[in-house]
């Protein structure tokens, strides 16, 4: 007789909450999602910065099996995407199995009873078959490595906290950071601002975003018509594995976006001195394509400066420079992204013989079989792991392919009572070595950023097209996992 583990999945974003689909979809019930916030939604519940939408076109960035035919825009803001989510989670019956305001401490593998117990910040510990991390990469926010920073005596904020309280009209603002979230929100404040000063790093590569309104005509065509909505859909797809391709197996496909790109710039920056600023001094491709149609514009306003010396220290006042320049500010923005690289952290997760995680990643970086399973680790799987990450395209589809994979394992464990499975180190190592050479010849390895760790290692990104991603996730294979006898399935409750 079979007998379907218990399963905990940590956090309700897209990750967590699209696995949860997979199961109720599948039929496995035995499942839980703990979620420390009081609402779903992981990143998209808490980036509600001025103008936060998506860069991937929502008929593409949503899940497969649940289409929505009424989006507002082809690249549809913050507020859609999130009540979304809260749709489909309802429709499928997923809310009633979130615990809120639970925030996982630790976890560890009980050897001895083949099961996982996991406690929470409150001290109540939770036990589960299968554990399955759904924490996501861009959820912790990260503040610039800059002496003072916690100095300013005015009101300073990461963009993924965004203070509404605080208005900015009339207001020296300090904007430092140029990633995919300043390009969203700068447009937005700058008619508000007294003064706008972007202080850049690095300069972004930036295409037009070719977006669009969906009116009830497209609405009624998408829902009487599907092939419509199918075909869009495919449409976007394609066009980003085809970017996706240029960044792996096929170079040359980078000269026509990077030609784009220039022209582009040139035709939105006519002042040449403030294009030199904003042209990228490092490869396309290096760090992720950005998409804007306001954000040139918005940087050629009077009102606004682009600062690109070095920040020396932030000041109880505002900012210094490297050349000894001081910039008063009323406000400062800090869009700095997040700890993409620190994967799980702040929990502690502890396999067989009591190996902590971060220190057997420690200090080369994460890494993961097929970003899910690692050794020691026994029915862990990891959603949103190490190098699942796409440089172009969209996380949901990856996200579905790991969940597929996900619950053929659960459904191998339900067939196999009284087993857990832990990757084979020599399959997790042979996945590695195809990974890495793929890696090193990507743009990825010509810049800084955040898709590599401190030792140089990119940990983040998946080095090839989505379609790859999936074929190579299609099927569990218990071969490649050794199998732990446990004891008869567990009667705790979770």
């Amino acid at each position: 007789m079979s007998t379907t583990p218990t399963i905990l999945i940590i956090g309700a974003g897209f990750a967590g909450l699209g696995m949860g689909l997979e199961l109720r979809r599948a039929g496995i019930e035995s499942f839980s999602i703990v979620e420390r916030a009081g609402d779903l939604g992981g990143v998209w519940r808490e980036n509600t910065y001025p103008g936060a939408a998506c860069d991937v076109p929502s008929p593409l960035y949503s899940w497969s099996f649940a289409p929505k035919t009424d989006w507002p825009r082809r690249f549809s803001p913050q507020r859609d995407i999130h009540e979304y989510m809260r749709t489909v989670a309802t429709e499928y019956g997923l809310v009633e199995r979130i615990r809120f305001g639970t925030e996982v401490s630790d976890a560890e593998f009980d050897e001895t009873r083949g099961i996982w117990l996991v406690r929470t910040t409150d001290g109540e510990v939770l036990t589960a078959d299968v554990l399955i991390p759904a924490v996501g990469q861009l959820s912790r926010p990260a503040l610039p490595d800059i002496p003072g920073v916690g100095t300013f005596t005015g009101p300073a904020f990461h963009s993924a906290e965004w203070n509404h309280e605080v208005d900015l009209t009339g207001k020296r603002v300090a904007c430092i950071g140029t990633g995919a979230s300043a390009i969203q929100y700068i447009p937005q404040i700058q008619p508000k601002a007294g003064h706008l000063t972007l202080y850049q790093r690095s300069a972004a590569w930036v295409l037009p975003k070719f977006d669009t309104e969906y009116t009830p005509r497209h609405h009624r065509m998408f829902r009487r018509f599907p092939l419509t909505r199918l075909a869009e859909r495919f449409a976007i797809w394609l066009f980003f594995e085809v970017m996706a391709l240029s960044l792996t197996d096929l170079p040359w496909l980078r000269h026509p976006a990077t030609l784009l790109a220039n022209r582009y710039r040139t035709q939105q920056v006519p002042d040449p001195e403030l294009r030199a600023k904003l042209t990228p001094d490092y490869a396309p491709g290096c760090k992720r394509a950005l998409f804007s149609n306001d954000y040139f514009p918005a940087l050629t306003q009077p009102n606004v400066t682009v600062e690109t010396t070095a920040i020396e220290a932030i000041t109880p006042t505002g900012l210094r420079t490297t050349d000894g320049v001081d910039h008063e500010a009323d406000v400062i923005i800090y869009g700095t992204g997040f700890k993409g690289t620190e994967f799980l952290a702040p929990m502690t997760i502890s396999g067989t013989a009591g190996r902590k995680l971060a220190d057997i990643w420690s200090p080369e970086g994460a890494r993961a079989y097929l970003g899910i399973s690692v050794p020691g680790f026994p029915s862990m799987f990891l959603m949103y792991g190490p190098n699942t990450n796409v440089g172009s395209g969209s996380i949901i589809y990856m996200l579905e392919s790991q969940a597929r994979y996900i619950r053929q394992a659960v459904q191998y464990l339900t067939s196999h009572p009284g087993q857990a499975v832990s990757v084979r180190p020599t399959a997790e190592q042979s996945w590695d070595t195809w990974l890495q050479p793929r890696l090193r010849h990507t743009p990825w390895n010509l810049c800084s950023s955040w898709y590599r760790n401190a030792s140089g290692r990119i940990t983040n990104n998946w080095p090839g097209a989505t379609l790859l991603f999936r074929r190579k996730t299609r099927r569990f294979d218990p071969a490649v996992y050794d199998t732990l006898r446990t004891p008869s399935p567990t009667d705790q409750a979770m």
